[in-house]
């Protein structure tokens, strides 16, 4: 390690208050949430390019298996549906690439954003966030939150050694306004309102 690297390392050392302290108390900025958290997540999801998948009461994966369109090997994450490939401890973050569809469900979501977070614990392999071309998300209505504000008050944040929001499929534009979806990303993100079991 280079000497000024070292210094600097063991200058945040030392000045490292240890022990736990109280976090600020910053107000939730909910006042205007409506009612239906749904509708407003819905139409934040869309606005980032999400599509919100029509629930079937009689075949709750009916949905997921129909937007599955295109071959290539199909991750789950979720034991509701069953995927051909599975994670097992010997999976490495870059045996995802190949997965054309993953399967999982959101640790929740938020409404204003159309945001999704996901913790090790529904991604299993941190990489299924972002390596599958195409996401379908799993996303309990109760478990939608007003605003970041709100999503800041939960527990994946204290209790999760990793945690991500998500927000639509990855999207980029060149100058001339030339927008590619799935460039840095995954190309498509699709959400089924389903309850946790």
């Amino acid at each position: 390690m280079s000497g000024s690297r070292e210094a600097i390392l063991e200058a945040i050392r030392k000045n490292h208050i240890q022990g736990d302290r109280a976090r600020p108390n910053v107000p939730l900025f909910d006042q205007a949430a409506p009612a239906d958290l749904k509708e407003l997540f819905q139409k934040s999801l869309e606005r980032m390019g999400g599509k919100l998948l029509t629930p079937d009461a009689a075949d709750p994966m009916a949905p997921v298996r129909q937007a599955i369109v295109k071959a290539g090997p199909v991750l789950s994450c979720v034991p509701e549906f069953e995927g051909d490939m599975k994670v097992t401890p010997q999976t490495k973050p870059t045996d995802i690439a190949p997965v054309e569809y993953a399967v999982l469900r959101a640790a929740f979501g938020v409404a204003e954003t159309g945001s999704l977070c996901f913790t090790e614990k529904q991604l299993l392999v941190n990489t299924t966030g972002f390596l599958p071309q195409h996401l379908i998300i799993l996303l309990d209505p109760a478990q939608i939150v007003y605003n970041l504000h709100n999503a800041y008050q939960r527990p994946e944040w204290t209790q999760a050694h990793y945690a991500v929001f998500q927000s639509g499929p990855s999207a980029t534009a060149d100058i001339e306004g030339v927008l590619v979806h799935g460039a840095q990303g995954v190309r498509s993100l699709s959400v089924l309102f389903h309850p946790a079991s």
